[in-house]
């Protein structure tokens, strides 16, 4: 048994909600585009999958202490408020002003270290991510405590050479803000990390959090905090676990799909992989490829996988 208690956090949001949408599209304005990377409708579409995950984490990571939900002026309508496990945190909370109205989750991920009683051990994911077998805690921390930093074998063959040789390729948000951090570790460490996250249940300490965003590269994120939308001069959280490394705080493993398998929406076969692969973890990965019929095989699947209701949820 671990001598340290591990909290979960979740940033969700239902972008199908009218309120929230109006207020959205307010602010975004003549710039919203629904078919841009920044602003797409895969970015916030709610398929119901935070129900599912928290399913999942209770039967197969029963060991977190407390879970976190961060929103938008927003609760899950089947949420059990009262269940003293769970807490809704509203990004006001933790955000500065000069950040608000936000709807760029890269700037909200930089403020998690803020939650009011979150565990110097914590875990961080996506509505869409998913445990899918029992998992003990070894299998995000080292027995000293230290995450283990899970990472993809390749950082998209010579994709990154070329970038720093200043070519001109085509790429996407995603890739340069992770290749912004891996600069910025290099530029301080003297280390370069080529691998891509693995888009899964991630492991944090929160006081190695706090000293990334507040000293050691306090001006360089401070820089991009009123980034209302996703932008290419973003920096990915992926720098809380490359500075893990190079501070030889973390323990780096390269994974495959037995171990977190990424299965994206517009995929047909989303039972596939999970038969295949049988991962630990999983992520059902919403994109701008995704179609509206994609979307609506979700919950037959998630249903199937975790039918049994949890305690999180409301008696309706």
């Amino acid at each position: 048994m671990q001598a340290f208690e591990i909290d979960l956090v979740y940033l969700w949001v239902d972008g199908s909600d009218p309120e929230w949408l109006a207020k959205k599209n307010r602010y975004l304005g003549i710039q919203y585009d629904p078919d841009n990377e920044a602003t797409s409708k895969a970015r916030v579409t709610d398929n119901g999958e935070l129900m599912y995950s928290l399913r999942s984490m209770q039967q197969n990571a029963p060991w977190v202490r407390k879970v976190f939900i961060v929103t938008d002026e927003q609760v899950p309508e089947w949420l059990d408020v009262t269940n003293e496990k769970i807490e809704i945190i509203d990004i006001r909370q933790l955000l500065p002003s000069e950040s608000l109205p936000c709807y760029n989750s890269v700037v909200i991920e930089h403020f998690l270290w803020k939650i009011p009683g979150l565990a110097e051990h914590f875990l961080y994911a996506n509505d869409d991510m998913f445990f899918n077998r029992p998992i003990i805690p070894a299998f995000f921390f080292t027995p000293e405590g230290f995450p283990v930093v899970r990472l993809q074998r390749a950082f998209l063959g010579k994709w990154i050479n070329k970038i720093k040789q200043r070519f001109s390729i085509h790429t996407n948000i995603y890739r340069k803000t992770i290749h912004n951090s891996a600069l910025l570790i290099e530029k301080k460490f003297g280390k370069y990390f080529s691998a891509t996250p693995h888009h899964n249940v991630d492991a944090y300490l929160k006081s190695d959090y706090r000293k990334v965003a507040e000293v050691d590269f306090k001006d360089e994120i401070a820089a991009t905090i009123t980034h209302h939308i996703r932008s290419e001069s973003d920096i990915q959280r992926i720098i809380y676990l490359y500075y893990a490394l190079a501070v030889k705080r973390g323990k780096s493993r390269q994974v495959g799909r037995k171990e977190s398998c990424r299965i994206r929406l517009h995929k047909p076969d989303y039972m596939y992989f999970i038969r295949k692969y049988r991962p630990f973890l999983f992520c059902l990965n919403d994109t701008h490829h995704a179609t509206d019929e994609d979307r609506g095989r979700v919950k037959a699947f998630l249903e199937a996988l975790f039918p049994e209701k949890s305690s999180f949820e409301t008696s309706k």
